[in-house]
């Protein structure tokens, strides 16, 4: 019998997400010098920094290239971000020999196709509530937040207050 996410939850150490669809609403602005410019929540920049303070290896795999992203991550203390992502497995990959992680430990969050190989890999794989439907379907928990919307944000929550670890980390310092 297949684990339901509420089991799965206790043993997950490395958060894994994409940025455009999870991050973001997955919308684009594109400015008259062709700069392209994206928002991320509040919120789940909070929970992305209690996280990485409270020890989980958080990590970034992204289709997109935009160096403001990696800034954004990399100051709240986000480390391993892989930008220009177009075979997502291969960087997987490397951060489960990097640091030797067990795949039923990793939680994913995708929202598209590009997403889906690696979802198939993690133990707990997971959506923002308007992911496509293939990634839906594969996904052990979908938010019932949007992409974008506070989805990154609910499952660190969950992740964190099932290992009793989230009401400590209401002062997640930012660097």
């Amino acid at each position: 019998m297949e684990k339901s996410y509420k089991e799965i939850l206790p043993q997950i150490d490395t958060l894994i997400f994409d940025v455009d669809g999870v991050l973001t609403n997955g919308m684009i602005t594109i400015m008259p010098d062709g700069q392209l410019i994206r928002n991320m929540n509040i919120k789940d920049g909070f929970a992305l920094k209690a996280a990485v303070n409270s020890g989980y290896r958080v990590c970034i795999i992204s289709g997109g290239t935009n160096e403001g992203v990696r800034t954004r991550l990399a100051n709240l203390g986000i480390k391993d971000i892989y930008l220009g992502a177009h075979n997502k497995t291969d960087q997987y990959h490397e951060l489960v020999e990097k640091y030797n992680l067990t795949h039923e430990n990793v939680l994913y969050m995708g929202d598209d196709l590009p997403d889906y190989p690696v979802m198939k890999l993690v133990g707990m794989p997971c959506s923002p509530n308007d992911g496509a439907r293939e990634i839906k379907s594969i996904s052990k928990y979908i938010s019932d937040k949007k992409g974008g919307e506070g989805c990154v944000r609910d499952v660190i929550e969950q992740v964190m207050r099932v290992q009793k670890k989230w009401d400590d980390n209401f002062d997640a310092k930012y660097d």
